[in-house]
């Protein structure tokens, strides 16, 4: 979306007269009724005062995005004031408040508001661009200085596009990471960076959650002196055939970018050898993976392709249950929560049926790491199969959920590279065949056979372990909330964080009916703090801590907000004895917190945009911010002055 087609002129206020919070809300709120945007000063008051006492919507640095998604409201509409006096306006870093963009949205229209709250923070986080706006004396000039920006970001954009010269060595470069949010863009502009320094170009595509940016081209390719890839997931491989090539995990192509370049320039990379039928390779360049980071990379592979259907699924049966909570349920009719009114049960039945894709997914993708496209009808029965359980005769099957699915995929792709190799010795005549007819019959005969051998250890394990979760209280909820949040700010990112959030979003699979997960809410409470906690040592220790780095704290609140642990990285990989410390003792401090009162949550993702579906909401959100405080102050107290 475009922010200049919600800033609309007639309802700018260019010398906002207001000197405290409540008076300039007042005042911005009255030019919106006044021109039609809202119908009843009143409600939309009351909407917005209810998103401050949350947490102040003055972001600091002078800036305030109060908003609100309100029936008050007639037209999606953005309102710009400037202060030039400054508003007291409680923002959280303590500074008057000078620009304001308040956001007002009607019912009924999806995510207006968080998309504005998006595009704003991606103008007013860039340098200058704030002062800019502070300048401005008419409506015209705001809409001009807004539209200038965007054209920079195009010009920006169309830069990375641009033919590459022949002045400087080219390197190409592929980032990926399992989620597709930040870490995918952070190497990107590392590498880039890094690149520019070192007088290289650096080509990069992404792989995130919008699909592929910049791809690379074949002349780009052929001309490139080598390729790096940085990613957590398979991408495509086989276009780099011949060419020197260095694989590492995404979180290298942030902290190790002078390191990749270097091997690509001194001529150490080994040359890539793709296989003879591969699109797609999991495979490090020119040596063999480790046992352990096989199975990693394959795993996220399955993670990063099952992720939308668990938020998206998961995200609508919450709301069945929100809705029905909300209209009131008889205490007699309490085991139809979710379905006992007719808007909740549609919400219930589109997110079932989101949520029946996740095992296939998983398994299917694990497999198609492994055994590439052969391998993904084979995954997805084994992931069918660990759904819906596997019955026997007079035995009814139990489904082994979570984990027969993750043990099943590797199995489906590991059998299926085993058929490859034994049908490698057919007559040239038959090629066309095997991918056909052989690969996915006896991918699917033999999968489905040891899935009837397998399935039953893997639901006893799977139902033991659901039920020992269950019957977690007091000490237990505890210690299993603080190892879960001290794991997710290990690494912020890497396979510590991922594998806590795997184990979270297994548990969410078998508790999503009955509430949410405890081990779930943990998590993401304790991949929060991160971000959050950089705020508050930067806003505290302002001293030990470089202008630059005071700018990035107040973008971290976003970011934890938003349950982006990755914005705490710069930080970690910066002064990581007394960071990495600092934010595990923080997030420990909150999922411990969560596991001693037993708060559920029932969406995999979202931060503070779901926290409403959390069991105990203020509570929650109350804990995350002691984690981040006492983070916060760990690393600011730990900390050499600059």
């Amino acid at each position: 979306m475009k922010i200049q087609d919600l800033l609309r002129k007639e309802v700018m206020i260019l010398d906002l007269k207001a000197t405290s919070k409540e008076a300039a809300i007042d005042e911005m709120i009255t030019s919106l009724v006044e021109h039609g945007v809202v119908t009843d000063f009143d409600t939309f008051k009351q909407g917005i005062m209810n998103r401050e006492a949350q947490t102040s919507t003055g972001l600091g640095d002078g800036i305030a995005m109060p908003h609100s998604k309100n029936a008050a409201v007639k037209e999606a509409t953005v309102l710009f004031a400037k202060s030039a006096a400054g508003v007291d306006y409680e923002a959280l870093d303590g500074q008057p408040t000078y620009l304001f963009f308040m956001i007002a949205a009607p019912d009924g229209a999806n995510d207006t508001h968080l998309a504005a709250l998006a595009e704003l923070s991606k103008y007013l986080l860039k340098d200058g661009f704030a002062n800019k706006l502070r300048q401005v004396t008419t409506a015209d000039e705001v809409i001009a200085t807004f539209n200038a920006a965007e054209e920079d970001n195009k010009a920006q954009e169309v830069a990375k596009a641009a033919p590459v010269s022949d002045d400087k060595p080219l390197i190409v470069a592929v980032t990926a990471c399992t989620t597709g949010i930040a870490h995918t863009y952070m190497a990107e502009e590392a590498l880039i960076k890094q690149g520019d320094e070192m007088g290289v170009t650096v080509r990069v595509e992404t792989n995130g959650a919008s699909g592929v940016g910049n791809r690379l081209t074949a002349d780009e390719i052929a001309r490139a002196k080598g390729v790096i890839v940085a990613a957590d997931k398979a991408v495509e491989m086989a276009r780099f055939d011949g060419k020197p090539l260095v694989s590492r995990p995404v979180a290298d192509g942030i902290k190790k970018t002078e390191e990749l370049i270097n091997i690509i320039l001194d001529g150490k990379a080994e040359t890539y050898k793709a296989s003879a039928e591969s699109a797609v390779e999991s495979k490090e360049s020119g040596e063999k993976l480790s046992l352990g980071a096989a199975f990693y990379k394959h795993l996220m592979s399955g993670v990063s392709q099952m992720l939308p259907f668990v938020i998206g699924g998961g995200i609508m049966i919450a709301l069945a249950f929100l809705i029905d909570n909300i209209l009131g349920v008889p205490k007699d009719q309490l085991s139809n929560l979710g379905t006992y009114h007719q808007a909740a049960a549609y919400f219930k039945t589109i997110g079932n049926a989101a949520f029946g894709f996740m095992l296939p997914i998983l398994a299917g993708y694990i497999a198609y790491s492994i055994a590439e496209k052969p391998g993904l009808v084979a995954g997805f029965v084994a992931g069918a199969i660990a759904s819906g359980g596997f019955a026997w005769g007079n035995l009814e099957g139990t489904p082994s959920g979570f984990l027969g699915a993750l043990v099943g995929g590797f199995l489906a792709g590991w059998l299926v590279n085993l058929v490859k190799k034994a049908c490698s010795g057919l007559p040239r005549s038959l090629e066309g065949i095997k991918s056909i007819l052989l690969y996915p019959l006896l991918g699917v005969f033999l999968t489905g056979f040891v899935m009837l051998f397998v399935n039953i250890p893997m639901a006893a394990i799977n139902t033991g372990l659901n039920n020992f979760l269950g019957s977690l209280q007091g000490a237990s909820a505890v210690l299993l909330g603080a190892i879960l949040g001290g794991m997710m700010a290990i690494d912020m990112g890497g396979p510590f964080n991922k594998a806590a959030y795997v184990f979270g979003t297994g548990t969410l699979a078998a508790s999503v009916a009955t509430g949410g997960s405890v081990a779930m809410a943990s998590v993401m409470a304790g991949g929060m703090v991160p971000p959050l906690a950089v705020f508050v040592a930067t806003l505290l220790f302002k001293n030990k801590f470089t202008e630059e780095e005071r700018n990035s704290g107040l973008t971290n609140i976003i970011m934890g907000l938003s349950f982006i642990t990755e914005g705490a990285i710069p930080f970690g990989a910066a002064d990581p004895a007394r960071a990495i410390p600092s934010f595990m003792v923080g997030s420990a401090v909150a999922g411990g917190l969560v596991g001693a009162f037993g708060i559920k949550l029932m969406a995999p993702h979202g931060g503070i945009f779901v926290i409403a579906l959390t069991s105990a909401p203020i509570l929650y959100l109350v804990f995350v911010i002691i984690g981040a405080i006492v983070a916060g102050l760990l690393f600011g107290a730990l900390k050499k002055a600059k």
